[in-house]
């Protein structure tokens, strides 16, 4: 996910107090594909509240985001048009108790091969806060609720099962695709938080699940076991500054990451050192997520600290 909204003095305090606790940024490795061809293709409306936190690709060309603070999901054509989907119910405190943020948002996303969509809204109440699903053509649902005291943030689907990260609890859960109760599947304590937020983009991949710790600037990786629970996790990176989601390159377990207050995108390497990709220069605005269709991508800036341009920037990764 990201860092808290710098919506008052109070916020701005909490987020800058956050990134200085974080580790410093890991040594730079000079063997890393490059990024080229950067440019801003879609610029999100910041008075509606379009803050792009997440991001699922379809085969044909579309991006699927949640707009976080607009409660909300919408698909982006390959031209560049935004197109609302579904705008999620406001909680009847206006989601004054979600916790470490105090507002209610979407947060991750995935796409299913037939097109159904899973979402994440947060909202620090018990009847909408969970795991929600939107079929083609029809209104959005719960279909798992999840603690109203937590803050569900990376989403990941592997078959027919969902992983979420709980940001505040430091959990990863299980939530059957098809619905039904959440199961809190590994609650190491490399998933902790360390002050505002902790465990937060999750990917699956090769037998183990994989997810950054935003506090503590970590990349780690999970193992799933013969019988299906969870392994100790093992981190495979340090002193990521600010880390919210990120994508496998597709060259081995090289990985694409947002770092969000640091206002950078980084490639991280297996054994942890990465190079810086893209800056403020090639307009990030605080990126929250990133993915790939071929060598092309996409990185989400929400602008919650910069409060200027949310924006979606496309790139191409180089040999």
């Amino acid at each position: 996910m990201f860092t808290k909204l710098s919506k008052t003095a109070v916020s701005a305090t909490v987020l800058t107090a956050a990134a200085v606790a974080m580790a410093a940024p890991a040594p730079a490795s000079a063997a890393s594909a490059p990024l080229d061809c950067a440019g801003t293709a879609v610029h999100f409306d910041l008075a509606k509240g379009q803050t792009p936190e997440n991001i699922a690709l379809a085969p044909a060309g579309t991006a699927y985001v949640t707009l976080a603070k607009a409660r909300q999901v919408a698909a982006v054509s390959r031209g560049g048009g935004v197109r609302i989907l579904a705008t999620l119910p406001e909680p009847a405190d206006g989601g004054v108790r979600t916790p470490a943020l105090g507002f209610p948002l979407t947060t991750g996303i995935v796409r299913a091969h037939d097109g159904t969509l899973y979402f994440l809204y947060a909202t620090g109440t018990t009847d909408l806060t969970g795991v929600w699903r939107l079929r083609p053509g029809g209104r959005p649902q719960r279909i798992a609720a999840l603690p109203a005291n937590g803050l569900p943030n990376g989403l990941a689907l592997d078959a027919r099962t969902l992983c979420v990260t709980d940001s505040v609890l430091g959990i990863v859960w299980r939530v059957p695709a098809s619905g039904g109760a959440a199961t809190a599947w590994s609650t190491d304590p490399a998933l902790a938080a360390a002050g505002f937020l902790g465990a937060n983009g999750l990917k699956i991949r090769n037998g183990a699940v994989w997810a950054t710790n935003l506090d503590k600037g970590t990349i780690v990786r999970i193992p799933v076991l013969p019988d299906g629970r969870a392994g100790t996790a093992q981190v495979t990176a340090t002193g990521l500054t600010g880390i919210d989601d990120f994508a496998f390159t597709g060259r081995g377990d090289q990985i694409i990451a947002a770092l969000n207050t640091v206002n950078e995108v980084a490639v991280i390497q297996p054994d942890g050192t990465r190079t810086t990709v893209l800056t403020a220069a090639d307009g990030l605005q605080g990126p929250t997520s990133i993915a790939l269709r071929g060598d092309t991508v996409h990185v989400m800036s929400a602008a919650y600290l910069t409060a200027k341009d949310p924006n979606l920037i496309l790139a191409h990764l180089g040999g």
